[in-house]
């Protein structure tokens, strides 16, 4: 079958920071039979009009005017089952060394995260395509490289590429930053009781009746890879 994967990430800074505020960053990963893709552009635009919601929609533009359009959506994603799935990887950055792990560049260490992310998720005989968000890199061929190692480690798969899209020419890539907002907000415990986000999270939740938290690898859904870079059993 043929797949594509809409990626984007919440608090990548972290990597990075002298002064971090939060404690993970997530990096997520929306995956759907290629097939089904304009179907499902198509239902996101029209629940956009039905809720008069204009331009990019997004996680941090979660509002109260907003949040029944939220709701919807992620009751949307729930309920399209194992024809859309989301992964995410969560990284907490005290245990990230780049020094001695990453060549002491921040960039390189989060492509790495972003293999991991895909890679566990392409299977055999199965055909990739995968869209990321739109960043600007020091290095021009970070997104040729990740392509070619997910490639080279999945030889009876095919990566066709690794692309980057401007998230507001893409309505999957801003679902994709909704589910990897919802996971964020919840693992770094910034729940606020009340507000827009935490309404729209919750509403999340009480479908799938458990707080988002790190899942068994055999989540098929709502998959959530905390990755412990500590070591021990």
């Amino acid at each position: 079958m043929k797949f594509d994967v809409y990626c984007d990430e919440s608090r990548p800074d972290l990597l990075g920071s002298q002064n971090p505020q939060s404690q993970f960053m997530v990096i997520g990963g929306l995956w759907l039979p290629t097939s089904k893709r304009e179907s499902f552009k198509a239902e996101i635009h029209q629940l956009r009009e039905r809720y008069r919601i204009g331009g990019e929609f997004k996680w941090q533009k979660v509002s109260p005017s907003r949040v029944a359009f939220y709701q919807q959506l992620v009751e949307w994603f729930q309920g399209k089952g194992d024809q859309l799935r989301f992964r995410c990887i969560a990284v907490d950055h005290s245990q990230v060394d780049l020094k001695l792990y990453h060549e002491d560049d921040q960039e390189l260490g989060f492509y790495k995260f972003y293999y991991q992310l895909l890679h566990h998720w392409i299977l055999d005989f199965n055909e990739y395509s995968v869209f990321v968000d739109f960043k600007s890199n020091r290095r021009r061929d970070r997104l040729h490289v990740l392509c070619r190692c997910l490639d080279y480690s999945n030889l009876s798969s095919e990566v066709h590429g690794v692309q980057a899209v401007r998230s507001e020419e893409s309505v999957l890539i801003q679902l994709a930053d909704v589910l990897s907002g919802m996971a964020a907000y919840r693992l770094n415990n910034r729940l606020r009781e009340g507000s827009a986000k935490a309404r729209t999270l919750e509403h999340y939740e009480a479908l799938i009746g458990r707080q988002l938290a790190p899942t068994y690898k055999g989540e098929q859904k709502f998959n959530v890879f905390r990755i412990n870079l500590a070591g021990g059993w």
